[in-house]
């Protein structure tokens, strides 16, 4: 088994960084790197007397963003129990048994009369030979037909030139940049429709300035409410289909973007 890559210790040391996603049953995101081996890495909370050694192999990559915080991805969701980080496992509920059919006395004659095979209760088809043949083939030509929709629907789904596209009434967003705050925002592009805010469970601060008329919502991020800055720019426009898709995000150094955090971040 290959070695994992050993994140890079020299941007971390004496920096606060967030993870993302947040490691849970600890309420404050924000650590600083303590002592890194080949095989963990030893993080403290700032704001809780609390130093916890996370396995290097579930750091992923580190988005270069200065403020209002540097995030640093995990490729696993951890959870803190028992003094040490873990991965969380998810409870499978298991599937009740099957039904084993009561025993009969040797010789017993069945009272239930074998009936026939639903494709056949719905055909009207019987046991002999030649319906069997005309069975098969209308089973293989059904299975045909369902093959050749799913196959349609897939290449319309995953194909992201056969998606439908959304295009605002304007593109003043484009002047935004990840150093632009709340007030930053109102001056470029006036005040708001609407304004909402949602916290995570690692006390990142997300908050949605939506502009109804211009058909997109602003989101800024950022470890304190009222410091959060510009990450990205997310469809409006009242489908269902074409909201929340990212249409501007910000680039930082060494190619790292927000748009993967753009993605994956639940409407509200």
């Amino acid at each position: 088994m290959s070695e994992p890559i050993m994140p890079p210790v020299d941007e971390l040391k004496g920096r606060p960084f967030s993870f993302y996603p947040p490691i849970l049953n600890i309420t404050h995101n924000e650590w600083t790197l303590k002592e890194a081996t080949w095989s963990e890495m030893l993080v403290s909370n700032t704001k809780m007397h609390l130093e916890v050694a996370v396995p290097r192999r579930y750091f992923g990559q580190i988005s270069q963003i200065e403020e209002p915080v540097m995030i640093v991805g995990l490729n696993r969701e951890l959870e803190y129990k028992t003094g040490a980080i873990w991965p969380t496992e998810r409870k499978v509920l298991a599937m009740p048994g099957k039904v084993l059919p009561m025993p009969r006395k040797k010789g017993e004659a069945s009272d239930e009369p074998k009936s026939p095979g639903a494709f056949r209760s719905i055909t009207g088809l019987g046991d002999s030979g030649t319906d069997s043949r005309i069975s098969r083939m209308i089973l293989t030509i059904f299975g045909a037909v369902v093959f050749v929709g799913i196959l349609v629907w897939a290449l319309v789904e995953f194909t992201p030139a056969a998606k439908p596209t959304f295009v605002a009434k304007d593109q003043a967003y484009l002047e935004l940049t990840r150093d632009d705050d709340f007030h930053a925002v109102v001056r470029k592009l006036g005040a708001p429709s609407l304004d909402r805010f949602k916290s995570t469970e690692g006390e990142i601060h997300y908050r949605a300035l939506t502009y109804n008329g211009r058909g997109y919502v602003i989101i800024l991020m950022g470890t304190e409410r009222e410091q959060v800055r510009y990450i990205g720019t997310l469809s409006h426009s009242g489908d269902p289909k074409k909201d929340w898709q990212p249409m501007h995000y910000v680039e930082f150094a060494k190619g790292a973007t927000t748009v993967s955090m753009l993605r994956t971040l639940p409407k509200f």
